[in-house]
C-alpha cells in the first residue's frame, strides 16, 4: 500500500474517531467515556498496522540519516522534558501577550473525565498521541510536503493539529505541532515523537492527579 493510500486512511480513521462521542453519547451517556476509549485504541491499532502494512516509506522517512534505533529512542525519552519545558515557556509569553491563564482547560477536562472513569487515561496517554502522531505529522506531512517543502507542511499540520485540540491556547499547540515535526524530521521516525507525545501527556496528567490527591 503506498504512502498516500495509508495517509488517506490514516486520516479516515482519526476523523471518525474524533467525531464518534456525538454518535456515542446519542446511544448511552455511561458508555460514553469507555466506548471512546475503546475506539481510540482501535484507531491507534489500526493506524499501527497501516503502518507496517504500508511498502512506500514516508519522504521524511526516505531522507534521514540520524535513523538508529538507540538514537530515536534516547532522542524520544529527552523529548519530553523539552516538550514540558517548550510548553511551560510559551504558555508564559503568551500569558504575557493576552493575558489568558498559563493553563489548559482542555487538560482540566480530561483531568475531570479521568477522575470519573479512570479508563479514559489510556486514550488521552497512550492511544491519543499515538494517533495525532500518525495523522498530524506522518499523514499530512506525507500528503503536503512534496508540494511545499517540510516547514511549510509542518506549520499547516501544526495550525491543524492546534485547532483540533480546540482550546484557546493556539499558540502553544502549535508550537508543539513543530517541535514533535522536528523530533520526526530528525531521525525519520514516527515513533521519536510518539515516545514524547505519550510521556509527556502521560507526566501532564500524572501531575494534574497528584495535585488533586495531595491537595
Amino acid at each position: 500500500m503506498s504512502i498516500k493510500k495509508v495517509s488517506i486512511l490514516s486520516i479516515i480513521i482519526y476523523f471518525f474517531t474524533f467525531f464518534s462521542p456525538f454518535f456515542l453519547v446519542l446511544i448511552s451517556k455511561n458508555m460514553l467515556v469507555p466506548g471512546v476509549t475503546f475506539l481510540y485504541i482501535i484507531s491507534s491499532c489500526l493506524m499501527i498496522f497501516l503502518y507496517f502494512t504500508g511498502k512506500e516509506p514516508a519522504l521524511i522517512e526516505q531522507n534521514s540519516k540520524l535513523s538508529s534505533p538507540v538514537f530515536m529512542f534516547l532522542l524520544g525519552v529527552s523529548g519530553i522534558f523539552l516538550a514540558m519545558l517548550l510548553q511551560g515557556i510559551v504558555f508564559s509569553i503568551e500569558s504575557i501577550f493576552t493575558g489568558m491563564p498559563p493553563s489548559s482547560q482542555n487538560t482540566k477536562k480530561i483531568i475531570d473525565v479521568i477522575l470519573k472513569k479512570p479508563i479514559f487515561i489510556l486514550a488521552t496517554t497512550i492511544a491519543g498521541p499515538i494517533m495525532e502522531e500518525f495523522v498530524f505529522r506522518r499523514s499530512l506531512l506525507s500528503l503536503m510536503q512534496p508540494y511545499s517543502g517540510f516547514w511549510i507542511s509542518a506549520g499547516i499540520s501544526s495550525a491543524m493539529f492546534s485547532i483540533a485540540h480546540q482550546d484557546g491556547h493556539f499558540f502553544v499547540y502549535f508550537c508543539m505541532g513543530l517541535f514533535f515535526c522536528f523530533l520526526y524530521k530528525i531521525t525519520g521516525k514516527i515513533w521519536t515523537p510518539i515516545i514524547a507525545h505519550c510521556g509527556m501527556n502521560a507526566l501532564v496528567v500524572l501531575a494534574q492527579l497528584a495535585v488533586y490527591y495531595g491537595s
